[in-house]
């Protein structure tokens, strides 16, 4: 164990304590921006007269635009510079995310809301095509479940800090103050520290480098290799369409309780914005545990897809029974969306390791044609 530890050492750690905690603040905006809306939907419904599937669409209308650059995205942090590629998008989405907050009626919302969701879409590609490039295969899963735990801390942050905003201004603040965090924190951060590939990187040490591009090359000689892979290949084949499938249908879930929860626990508690704020972030402190073990128990068993299908299936009960609990019992309804907030995040870490087993490392790691 102890020549385990003075291995990582001599290596080196810099890849873990530069790039991952970049990427979770970066993608921490970026989640901030997108769901806050959630706070708002009462000052909207006050001040703009937008009813309740009025909302809805303005919220689910992210995602539409959030379908434009999934996959060109990944495209272009492969063939040009991830880094390039965040930074100009962060600048984007920022402008985009303060425009929420001078919108005057439902259509320029929903432009807006749109637009917003082509900005940030190709966020996370582009995220796991950098790290991809900076750790090897063996330890690519933990970078990606601390990278991924970003949507719980995420979650944690936004409900109190809005919850607090609204406290002392209206929903057009909320917009404008979060909207300016990309600008103030993430845009600077990302392009001081960031580097697309160990070689470009001054602050990489020798040993270090040498392990990353050891590895890679280790990766990509024992996988089956093509130098491109077409678009067409990807999307002709099955699996990339059962696992699309089963992503979109854990994400209907997922979003659909992110963004109604703040008024949902308004509802059951009728607290203040502060406390509800603070009621909001409850779940997201237990789906990180709920990340953590699930990703732990699957990598001990092996069994992927069965920690995917069980997280899953917790959660939907719980949500069941909390429904059924309502405002009668409004403890227990907040400690049932809690146990149904794990759920619907802990699958994360076991869907992704059981995707990257089933999809060939070559789709990974070459470019796309």
């Amino acid at each position: 164990m102890s020549s385990a530890v003075s291995g990582v050492q001599a290596i080196g750690r810099k890849r873990w304590t530069r790039l991952i905690p970049v990427a979770i603040i970066v993608y921490i905006i970026s989640f901030m921006d997108r769901t806050n809306i959630g706070f708002a939907l009462n000052g909207l419904n006050k001040d703009l007269g937008i009813d309740a599937a009025q909302q809805g669409l303005a919220a689910g209308i992210f995602f539409i635009g959030y379908l434009t650059l999934q996959i060109p995205g990944g495209h272009l942090a492969e063939r040009w510079s991830a880094k390039k590629f965040v930074g100009i998008m962060i600048l984007v989405w920022g402008v985009l995310a303060v425009l929420c907050g001078f919108i005057q009626d439902f259509g320029q919302l929903l432009w807006v809301r749109f637009f917003l969701g082509v900005a940030e879409a190709g966020i996370w590609p582009a995220i796991l095509v950098l790290i991809s490039h900076w750790f090897p295969a063996k330890e690519r899963a933990r970078a990606y479940a601390f990278w991924m735990m970003n949507i719980a801390i995420a979650s944690i942050i936004t409900a109190p800090l809005s919850g607090w905003i609204l406290s002392f201004t209206d929903w057009r603040m909320l917009f404008i103050i979060e909207g300016l965090f990309p600008f103030i924190i993430a845009a600077p951060i990302w392009w001081i520290f960031v580097t697309d590939r160990p070689r470009d990187a001054k602050w990489c040490t020798v040993e270090e480098r040498t392990y990353i591009e050891e590895g890679l090359a280790a990766d990509l000689a024992a996988s089956p290799h093509e130098d491109h892979v077409s678009i067409r290949k990807v999307f002709s084949n099955s699996v990339v369409w059962r696992l699309t499938l089963v992503y979109f249908l854990i994400q209907i879930g997922f979003y659909g309780i992110n963004i109604w929860l703040p008024k949902v626990v308004k509802t059951i508690t009728g607290g203040s914005s502060v406390e509800v704020g603070f009621v909001t972030a409850i779940p997201y402190v237990l789906a990180m545990f709920g990340l953590w073990y699930n990703a732990k128990a699957a990598d001990k068993s092996g069994r992927y897809s069965t920690h995917v299908l069980l997280s899953m299936a917790v959660g939907a009960v719980a949500l069941v029974i909390s429904v059924a609990t309502g405002n009668s019992m409004p403890i227990l309804a907040i400690v049932f969306i809690s146990i149904a907030v794990a759920g619907a995040l802990a699958y994360d870490g076991p869907f992704w390791a059981s995707a990257s087993r089933l999809c060939p490392l070559w789709w990974r790691d070459r470019p796309w044609d």
